[in-house]
Parts: structure tokens; C-alpha cells; sequence
């Protein structure tokens, strides 16, 4: 067992923390602030191959692994934790989708533009009426000869409103429950196809997370990704890499609140010496360290068992519970060592505390996790 980056992972590893420390780092209070998108920040990022890590080398992509794609999300969310949630959404979300499902023609169509960030993805399961339950999913598919016509609408989807390109599922049989959802591919520009209400979040607020509306939208039937009926039941196997994407993110931000709040321990004086010299904040610190460093080696051991090509659905669920909700433990204690300092939004804790939140949230909840987790156990013992 071998824990150390190989050369290449990192200077990926460092080309990832200078870029967010010289092109984010700087804007991060102004864009959480006025929830500006930076489509800009998002271009560079493409030309690193950060929009197409996980894309094989013939599509234009990276052709990088799972170690390499979490150590990325990492270190952008150390910075900023909602470039680190689109740059997520984008590759494992929508492009992962459609390399996993796709037919060789939609790979060849769609695949290069999102690697190369010509355009941007989109991926869209959750509704008013579904989410942690899918089979309350209400948009339709109907098939209209060589075209199947969509209807209904999408929530908390992010770049809903920027998107270029989405995968969105819909009902095509009522009668199958889960098994009657199928994904679909829909450019933007669509009639029928719009961006609705952009929401005002608590965290991650330059992240766009708007609704997405469906008004008699016509899509060609090659749009079809998957097998009818199938999309649902696709949807899981993309969301055990999504899952993992949610713990890097998590982790990186953990991450920085972290460092945060050691800086400011070691710079912080009451009785006459650094905060850092009272036990009641070493042993904080020490138990935010061992908790990400734990949260860390959680993730990229499902990060691991994707790259190998093995199923890692209990471990993807085990990486993302624990991590998102260590983030949000070391987010707390941040404040709490920064005092008084920690509410004001001058010092980044602020902001780490609010964006960690979602990780818990996103991509199933922390209680969908243990479900998850609880029946991979349950049917391991069978």
C-alpha cells in the first residue's frame, strides 16, 4: 500500500493550488458576495484540462484518474468552495455521464466541447416534489416518432443557468417507478428549454444553482442517453463518482478552514501569549487535523477503487458522509477559535462555515448516505 503522489499527481497536485491562490484566492470575498458566476475563471481552468480531468486523451480531455480528480477539487475548494462545487458538477456530474452512457456519436459530439470548456454541462435529477425520492420525479419524455418531447422542471441544478449542455432525467414510464426514468441530452438554445429561478444560497453562492423549465422542449430521439428506462438506475453509478467529488470538496474546504484557523491561533494574543499555547485550542486543532487527515484517506481510497474499475458505492457513500460532515465540525470549531472575528466576514472561516454545509446536503444526504452505506453492509452479510 502506497500513500505517496507519484511525480506527475504532484505537480498536478501544485498546478492546481497556484492557480487557486493566484486567479481565485483574490476574488473570492467579491464573487460570494455579489454571486457572480466568473465564467472567465472558468475558461483558465479548461485550459489546465480541469474541465475534462477525468476524459480520455481522444475526446480532448486530460485522461486523468480519480487520485488526480480529487487532489483538483481539493485544492480549488481549499480556496473556494463553490468553484470547487461547479468544476465538480461539470466532469463527474454531466460529462461523466455521458462518457459512461453514451453512444459513440454523443461521445464524439458532446465529450471534446465540455473537456476543452467550450461548453459548459449541466446535470439535473432533483425536483420540487423529488429528491431524496426519486420515484416522485414528475417531468416527461414522450415519445413523438423520431423525437421525444419533454415537460416539467428541475431544481437546484447547478450551471442551470450558464449551461450549455445538460443531462436531465425524466418519466418515460409511469408504471416502472425508478425503472420507467430515462436521461436525456438537451443543448441549450432548445426551444422549450429555459433557465428559471436562480436560487439565494446560504454558501457557494458564485456557484449558479437555478431551476431549469421544460416547456413541450422536442429533443431528437438520439438524445436518448441510455437505454430507456435505465437512466435512474445509470444516475447511481454516476453518483458514486459525483460522491466522491463531494468529499474532495468537502476535505479541501476543511481544508482551509483549518489553516485559517492555525494562522490565526499562532497569530492571536490574550494573557500575554499566543492562543495557540492553551490546550483548549491545541486540542482543537489536533482533532481538526486527525479528522481531515481521516476524511482524506477515506476519499481517495474510493478514488482508488473507481480507477480500478471496482465497485465502490459503500466506500463513495463512507468518504462523502464522513467527509462533509467532518467539514462542517472543523468549519465550527474555526469560528469558535477565531472568537468574535470568526462572524465577520472579513476572515474566510465565515465563509467556510457557510459553503461546508451543502456537502451534507448534495448528492444525497447525510442520511441517505447511511442507508446507502447500511445496505452495502446488510448484503455483504447475505
Amino acid at each position: 500500500m502506497n500513500f505517496d503522489f507519484t511525480e506527475e499527481q504532484s505537480e498536478i497536485k501544485r498546478l492546481a493550488r497556484e492557480f487557486a491562490e493566484s486567479e481565485i484566492a483574490p476574488h473570492v470575498l467579491e464573487w460570494d458576495e455579489t454571486q457572480m458566476f466568473p465564467m472567465d475563471v472558468f475558461k483558465k481552468l479548461a485550459g489546465l484540462g480541469f474541465l475534462g480531468v477525468l476524459i480520455p486523451t481522444e475526446y480532448h480531455g486530460a485522461g486523468l484518474g480519480y487520485v488526480e480528480y480529487v487532489s483538483i477539487i481539493e485544492e480549488i475548494s481549499r480556496v473556494d468552495g463553490a468553484i470547487g462545487l461547479s468544476v465538480a458538477a461539470h466532469n463527474s456530474l454531466c460529462s461523466n455521464h455521458i462518457f459512461i452512457f453514451g453512444t459513440a456519436e454523443q461521445k464524439g459530439k458532446y465529450l471534446p466541447r465540455l473537456a476543452t470548456g467550450e461548453w459548459l454541462g449541466a446535470w439535473g435529477l432533483t425536483e420540487p416534489e423529488a429528491g431524496s425520492d426519486a420515484s416522485g420525479t414528475q417531468t416527461t419524455a414522450v415519445r413523438d416518432g423520431d423525437s421525444y418531447v419533454l415537460n416539467g422542471s428541475k431544481t437546484f441544478t447547478t450551471h442551470g443557468t450558464y449551461g450549455d449542455v445538460f443531462v436531465l432525467m425524466a418519466v418515460t414510464d409511469r408504471a416502472k417507478d425508478n425503472r420507467g426514468i430515462s436521461a436525456f441530452i438537451v443543448e441549450k438554445g432548445t426551444p422549450g428549454l429555459r433557465g428559471g429561478k436562480k436560487e439565494n444560497k446560504l454558501g457557494c453562492r458564485a456557484s449558479d444553482t437555478s431551476e431549469v423549465i421544460l416547456d413541450h422542449c422536442r429533443i431528437p430521439a438520439a438524445n436518448l442517453l441510455g437505454a430507456e428506462g435505465e437512466g435512474f438506475i445509470n444516475c447511481l453509478e454516476v453518483l458514486d463518482g459525483g460522491r466522491i467529488s463531494i468529499a474532495a470538496l468537502a476535505v479541501g474546504m476543511a481544508q482551509g478552514a483549518f489553516e485559517a484557523a492555525l494562522k490565526y491561533a499562532k497569530q492571536r494574543r490574550q494573557f500575554g501569549q499566543p492562543i495557540a499555547e492553551f490546550q483548549a485550542i491545541q486540542w482543537k486543532l489536533a482533532d481538526m487535523a486527525t479528522e481531515i487527515e481521516a476524511a482524506r484517506l477515506l476519499t481517495y481510497r474510493a478514488g482508488v477503487l473507481k480507477n480500478q474499475k471496482k465497485r465502490s458505492t459503500k466506500e463513495s457513500s463512507m468518504a462523502k458522509l464522513y467527509a462533509s460532515e467532518v467539514s462542517v465540525r472543523v468549519a465550527n470549531e474555526a469560528i469558535q477559535i477565531h472568537g468574535g472575528y470568526g462572524y465577520v466576514k472579513e476572515y474566510p472561516v465565515e465563509k467556510f462555515y457557510r459553503d461546508s454545509k451543502i456537502c451534507t446536503i448534495g448528492e444525497g444526504t447525510s442520511e441517505i448516505q447511511r442507508l446507502v452505506i447500511a445496505r452495502q453492509l446488510l448484503r455483504s452479510q447475505i
